[in-house]
């Protein structure tokens, strides 16, 4: 009898036995640690990348020559010559992108990463060196944590065991109906969450059902972002969303590169979205495609870098923080810190006019409620001086009022030449505490009371 439950007592201990519940969801101060990252960089870099088409979808549905051209034709000009891994992360850390998500596996079912599982992938290309290693090494050097993308649906899998190429249309599309394709799959979490350190973030396109359990019994730690958060692409809720959630958005129109007719969105464009969806309680992913010689094209590295000299100001307002229960009032969005001791009031414009270098714009925040003691200043600027004029007063003023808090600030640190900086003024308010606003009151309103 006593070997009997001495046998029982090692089986229960035994990991994945009877005696563990198995994880069925991220933990949550580990949920917490990701949306105070607030800010990533999305990479879309697919073999097709050379063609400049829609990453991997045009296999679905394709004719079976070209998806043997495709399997067959593209890998040989895969070569990014120019890819240097650590000036994407140090553009990356500048822009103040705290994780990244790389497609080390899109729908296509090429594989970025040295694999074991399948002979489609980057080490039988002439290039012939494994990108997923080189950015996930170059990224954790700048202190950025590190996500992977994987499609449970795989195109090249499909092809190869006669089964349509689809998104979901088929039974077999499905993992968990599919007991080959789950195994293949598996093989390829482990091999990404067991050969390239530790990972945080991982990005399920597609059914993870099995997969989602698998990969936390590698890494309990692991962020399961889409499969089980709310991930809204080239959109933004109209409400905030229970958190967590994430905004997965490209600069321009596609997520892969795209040679021509991509206009992108301007900087002033995705600062502003960046403001929005933190206001809103939510992540923003945003998006570069890679050009085929392995270079960040040009207009989006401009972008980043305009992205950065807002957040090299500003950055403390979007890390760290959760949305206020007012999160906006007209052009002004909010954050709070977490530990609520202070407040940001982001100044939205359209244009340098709407808020001139050099001018004073007065505030009534009416759900906010301040005291003798709060104190108010504007982010990366000391509000004594401004540039070439003399004997000019550029203090912040605050008052308490019974209508809310009024505030009167000047917008006066120069961060272009012709002074036309046409990007949101952050004011950090401590020492107030939110109150409801009164119906009718507006919080963007001319007031002369703080002058």
């Amino acid at each position: 009898m006593k070997t009997f439950f001495t046998l029982l007592l090692v089986v229960i201990s035994l990991p994945g036995s009877y005696g563990q519940t198995p994880q069925t969801t991220n933990k949550p101060e580990r949920v917490a640690w990701f949306q105070d990252l607030g800010f990533g960089m999305f990479i879309h870099w697919n073999v097709d990348v050379a063609l400049g088409t829609v990453i991997s979808h045009s296999l679905a549905g394709a004719s079976d020559d070209y998806v043997e051209r495709y399997i067959n034709e593209l890998p040989t000009y895969f070569n990014p010559k120019r890819f240097d891994p650590e000036e994407w992360a140090k553009l990356a850390k500048l822009a103040g992108m705290k994780y990244v998500v790389f497609t080390a596996k899109h729908h296509s079912g090429f594989c970025m990463f040295n694999t074991k599982t399948t002979p489609f992938n980057v080490m039988n290309t002439p290039f012939g060196r494994d990108i997923t290693k080189e950015l996930v090494d170059a990224f954790r050097k700048e202190g950025i944590a590190i996500g992977l993308y994987i499609s449970p649906e795989d195109f090249y899998f499909l092809h190869t065991h006669n089964l349509p190429i689809g998104r979901l249309q088929h039974p077999q599309h499905y993992p968990a109906k599919n007991p080959e394709l789950m195994a293949y799959d598996k093989q390829q979490v482990k091999e990404l969450l067991t050969n390239y350190g530790k990972i945080d973030i991982m990005f399920f396109d597609g059914p993870g059902d099995g997969l989602r359990e698998y990969a936390w019994s590698l890494n309990p730690d692991l962020v399961i972002t889409r499969d089980l958060m709310k991930t809204p692409e080239q959109t933004t809720p109209d409400q905030p969303l229970p958190r967590p959630w994430e905004a997965n958005y490209t600069m321009g129109t596609d997520w892969q590169f795209k040679p021509t007719n991509d206009p992108q969105k301007t900087g002033t464009e995705i600062i502003n979205m960046l403001i929005e969806i933190r206001a809103k309680g939510g992540n923003f992913l945003l998006n570069v495609g890679p050009k085929p010689d392995g270079e960040i094209q040009i207009e989006q590295q401009n972008l980043l870098r305009e992205v950065a000299l807002w957040h090299f100001v500003n950055g403390e307002s979007i890390h760290a923080v959760k949305p206020l229960p007012v999160i906006r009032d007209h052009n002004i969005w909010f954050t709070q810190t977490n530990d609520e001791k202070a407040i940001y009031a982001f100044v939205t414009r359209t244009s340098f006019e709407d808020w001139k270098y050099g001018d004073r714009r007065d505030f009534l925040l009416p759900m906010l409620e301040g005291t003798s003691q709060t104190k108010v200043c504007v982010l990366g600027y000391k509000s004594e001086l401004v540039e070439y004029k003399n004997g000019f007063d550029a203090s912040v003023r605050v008052v308490p009022t019974p209508l809310g808090l009024a505030v009167s600030a000047i917008n006066g640190q120069r961060l272009y030449t012709n002074n036309r900086w046409p990007n949101a003024v952050v004011l950090k308010i401590e020492g107030a505490t939110f109150r409801q606003p009164q119906a009718g009151k507006s919080a963007q309103s001319t007031i002369d009371g703080a002058k």
